[in-house]
């Protein structure tokens, strides 16, 4: 069985707050040129996407550097949906466990396309450290890891982005804007492949692949 784990890619959709706006446009039409062309402008950490070291780390490696079985992953989810808006999601949450990769299902793609997106859950810094001591990369059904700025931000929450440092520091991937974790099993195979543009992130096509035997009820 295979799920698609990816919001669509569509004029205006939301995005990281300052990140550039989406737009998707007809430049040939069928009825006139007989084919379809469309241009695409966004940017690249738009919709789901991944998260290359590059992107926050001053000599972090860039997407091309990565070999593409990289973004094949035998991947763990952990169930925070008993969390709050703006809560964080602390060590004792990350699992031991011999997979490549955990995702932290907050149920928060719920609120995709409205302000109470940017109100997410997000990783402590010391969750993202400990992330990095087992070994995982990271995915999120959010719009970032870390607390992304809102007037409902709150005085105790970390500043910057130190989960982001940490983890992209360690040359660990972030899959960010995942959606519909609730799916797949706890356990199943993740594959986010990049657009092939290389540099600090790009749109993924998330996919969760499961064994039918292990499907959720």
């Amino acid at each position: 069985m295979v799920y698609d784990l990816s919001h669509p890619i569509e004029p205006s959709m939301q995005t990281f707050p300052g990140d550039p706006d989406v737009s998707l446009a007809a430049t040939r039409e069928f009825a006139i040129d007989g084919y379809r062309v469309r241009e695409l402008g966004c940017g690249s950490h738009t919709g789901t996407h991944v998260d290359a070291p590059a992107h926050t780390e001053r000599d972090g490696r860039a997407l091309e550097e990565f070999p593409i079985e990289r973004f094949v992953l035998e991947t763990v989810r952990v169930d925070c949906l008993d969390l709050s808006a703006r809560d964080p999601i602390l060590p004792d949450r990350v699992p031991e466990s011999d997979v490549d990769c955990v995702v932290f299902h907050t149920g928060w793609d719920d609120h995709w396309e409205t302000d109470r997106y940017l109100d997410h859950p997000y990783l402590s810094p010391e969750t993202a450290r400990r992330c990095v001591r087992e070994g995982y990369a990271v995915g999120t059904d959010t719009l970032n890891p870390d607390p992304t700025p809102s007037p409902n931000a709150r005085e105790a929450e970390p500043d910057g982005a130190p989960a982001h440092h940490a983890l992209l520091g360690d040359d660990r991937l972030i899959f960010e804007n995942l959606t519909g974790l609730d799916r797949v099993p706890e356990r199943f195979e993740l594959r986010a492949h990049p657009l092939p543009i290389g540099g600090d992130g790009a749109p993924v096509r998330a996919v969760g692949v499961v064994d039918p035997d292990d499907k959720p009820s």
